[in-house]
């Protein structure tokens, strides 16, 4: 049995902390120094049906690297190459596996640990942290994992475990793509809200109807150069009931911008705007610029 150390003590990351727990795997989280010398208390995750339950993780720091067997990324994009370089002592055989938001690290993920079976992963549970250690599971998903070089392809046995403990995982070979599909999900729902400041349902009131279509059509072309086979009518339907099931949510990009926090439009929507070339997506580039305006940078 391997121990899941946890990188990223945000909402995702604690609340599976807890769901493997929950099974009996052993936990521990990887902590950043601003936790130094303070009490590493029980985290306090409230599960699907309301009920509050204590997990018990091991406290990591960075120096303690060498004790890592499987590695969970789950820290904000724009943290991960720094988070992951402090690992010195990362041993070669250890999993990394990325669960971050947005794309375009994975090279240089690769170049920092060239020895190391990388796996990218995507994952769609909800999450909301509702005070220090306290996190709510707010929506059951999929997780998905694949290889992101040839060492992580001995690692497809990871999804066992990670299926009894969340409910559904599994092993794709297709990777890209499914980033791809998430990622263009995220760059309608999370800027969008994030700027009006709405909760994710609140997106199919009528007043939002144009920008949703002229948006979603634009994100939709952006992945069609890079791949992606679905119709614009089938993208739309997805997205529809994505907004649907997370309806009472407020993204993580809504919520980032409202704490004042740094957001992840680099890694999704400045995803896109790279990868664009000479195809015309104003929406997403009023979007961009917006939530730059707004967090400061």
């Amino acid at each position: 049995m391997t121990e899941w150390t946890i990188m990223g003590a945000g909402a995702v990351g604690c609340v599976l902390a807890g769901l493997l727990s929950r099974r009996g795997e052993p936990v521990s989280l990887l902590l950043s120094e601003r936790h130094r010398g303070h009490l590493h208390p029980s985290l306090e995750l409230i599960t699907l049906s309301g009920q509050h339950e204590l997990v018990h993780t091991r406290p990591l720091f960075a120096e303690q690297a060498a004790a890592v067997t499987t590695l969970l990324v789950t820290t904000k994009a724009y943290q991960v190459i720094g988070a992951l370089s402090a690992l010195r002592s990362l041993p070669a055989a250890t999993p990394i596996i990325l669960l971050h938001n947005g794309m375009g690290l994975l090279d240089e993920v690769l170049a920092h640990f060239p020895h190391n079976p990388v796996l990218a992963g995507v994952s769609s549970h909800g999450a909301l942290k509702e005070g220090d250690w306290l996190v709510r599971h707010t929506g059951k998903g999929e997780t998905w994992l694949g290889p992101a070089n040839e060492a992580a392809r001995a690692c497809a046995g990871l999804v066992e475990p990670l299926a009894r403990a969340l409910g559904h995982a599994g092993w794709s070979e297709d990777i890209l793509g499914l980033q791809h599909r998430k990622l263009a999900i995220n760059a309608v729902i999370n800027p969008l809200t994030a700027s009006h400041d709405i909760r994710n349902g609140q997106l199919l009131e009528p007043r939002f109807a144009a920008v949703l279509e002229q948006l979603s059509e634009e994100v939709h072309r952006v992945m069609a150069r890079l791949g992606q086979q679905e119709s614009l009518a089938r993208f739309r339907r997805r997205l529809r009931s994505v907004i649907e099931l997370t309806a009472t949510n407020y993204s993580s990009m809504h919520q980032d911008l409202h704490h004042g926090r740094r957001t992840e439009i680099d890694q999704i929507t400045g995803y896109l705007l790279g990868r664009a070339g000479e195809l015309p997506v104003p929406v997403c580039r009023q979007l961009y610029q917006d939530i730059r305006r707004r967090q400061g940078r």
